[in-house]
């Protein structure tokens, strides 16, 4: 296969949120969040971990960012725990919360490392959530007053911004399968209500923000399935793509286009014949516009995908997966072709630039005999991924990966049973190692992807 080149200008990173690397969530005036009151409920966390200490990180982020740097990396994506400098959702701002932040983006400069800001990494002020949380519009609001704060407060030091990160795992985990906080199990008219109003938190920050500093680049990053085709052929390509993108009432949290049509489009994408269909028709012209503040760029966070091909009738057929399919530790499979395929699909649709925000493999990792973290199997699979992504870069316009994540953290349900870093994090000592894989994706950031 022949190389492809990434642009000279291609964007090498790696990721975190606050609450899966801070710790110290109430730390200096810090409110409490819907993560806070989750992890605190019985048999909400494996093991029944918490983010309470987490990495260390609202302690140790210059050696973070300092290992960061030192591979080569020249971004950091991460956010703002927004209950750290906004602990009620009221808009009365914590000064101490600001001066961390303020520290965690100087360090990041200061190490020739660009910050790339989420706003909203699943961290709802419980305040908020006890009037209703996204099932209410006043929500929204609120999340747009304290977008245009941290860019009032960060103009000319941070240029580009994520609003939300993956609206479609709130919902999906947070407010139907109660698997994430708040453990909420709401029907479909209450799934509906709260896509609409994050769709429209988004919109309402992202004005914020640019009429605080008309020059930042504002996204949102996107996940759900994505499907690739399993052939050349014209007739699976299209067939993968119509997969990628049809709805049904039950199976639709998990999908790009609900968050991507709204945003870029201004419109829901066509369901005919569902409740999804009538519940659409009751959004007004006005939260339309408000929706569509069509973002800079598209940030996508992607694991695996689905392998389709074109049944005899021509519509999407999905392959099984035979026997022994390749699976990450977390038992979720590995899939390339999603990096090339349902990335030029998301590239087809909507045409903006596109980064990759979240890409990675969870492992089993420990410290071996040596003292060091082997983890072959994650350079196979980053080496696999990033030979896609190269490909599709011959095409659609990607300007950057970030690999998730930097350090290993606190995943979520998961607790501290996933390792998802480059970097090891010895819990009980809070040591860091850096893993081979952080010296081999060093070496790849330095060829810009030509010696994969």
């Amino acid at each position: 296969m022949e190389k492809a080149a990434f642009r000279k200008d291609f964007v090498w990173g790696a990721a975190s949120s606050a609450y899966q690397i801070e710790g110290s969530p109430q730390a200096d005036g810090g409110g409490v969040s819907v993560w806070d009151v989750f992890c605190d409920q019985p048999d909400n966390i494996f093991e029944g971990d918490d983010g309470k200490t987490a990495c260390d990180a609202y302690h140790r982020y210059a050696e973070d960012i300092g290992l960061l740097a030192s591979m080569g990396l020249k971004a950091y994506r991460f956010s703002i725990s927004w209950t750290r400098v906004d602990p009620l959702g009221e808009g009365r701002w914590n000064e101490a919360g600001f001066e961390y932040y303020d520290k965690v983006i100087d360090c990041c400069l200061e190490n020739g490392v660009e910050p790339y800001l989420t706003l909203h990494h699943w961290e709802l002020p419980q305040a908020l959530e006890d009037k209703g949380g996204w099932l209410k519009r006043e929500t929204a609001e609120a999340f747009a007053r304290f977008a245009g704060e941290c860019a009032r407060r960060l103009k000319g030091r941070v240029s580009h911004y994520f609003t939300l990160n993956e609206p479609e795992c709130v919902l999906n985990l947070g407010y139907k399968l109660a698997i994430h906080a708040p453990g909420k199990k709401y029907g479909l008219e209450g799934q509906f209500e709260c896509w609409k109003n994050m769709m429209l938190a988004h919109g309402m920050a992202q004005r914020a923000v640019k009429a605080e500093d008309p020059a930042a680049l504002v996204g949102l990053a996107s996940t759900g399935r994505l499907c690739y085709a399993g052939s050349d052929s014209p007739g699976d390509k299209e067939a993968a793509y119509t997969a990628t993108f049809e709805l049904s009432d039950d199976d639709w949290l998990f999908t790009h286009t609900p968050t991507l049509d709204a945003i870029c489009f201004g419109r829901f994408p066509d369901c005919p014949g569902t409740e999804l269909e009538k519940l659409a028709a009751g959004v007004s012209p006005e939260e339309w516009r408000t929706m569509n503040a069509a973002p800079d760029f598209i940030g996508i966070n992607v694991y695996n995908g689905n392998e389709v091909r074109a049944g005899a009738d021509g519509k999407p057929e999905y392959v099984e997966r035979y026997t022994g399919f390749p699976r990450t530790a977390l038992k979720w499979p590995v899939t390339p072709g999603v990096m090339r395929g349902g990335i030029l699909n998301i590239w087809r649709r909507y045409g903006l630039p596109i980064y990759i925000t979240e890409d990675g493999q969870g492992c089993n990792d420990r410290i071996f005999l040596d003292g060091k973290v082997h983890d072959p199997d994650r350079i196979d699979f980053l080496t696999r991924y990033l030979r896609e992504l190269r490909e599709a870069a011959r095409t659609a316009d990607i300007r950057g990966y970030f690999h998730w994540s930097l350090t290993d953290n606190f995943e979520w349900s998961s607790g501290y049973a996933d390792r998802f870093g480059l970097i090891f994090i010895d819990y009980p000592t809070q040591r860091r190692i850096p893993k081979d894989s952080a010296y081999w994706y060093s070496k790849i950031v330095e060829s810009n992807g030509e010696d994969l």
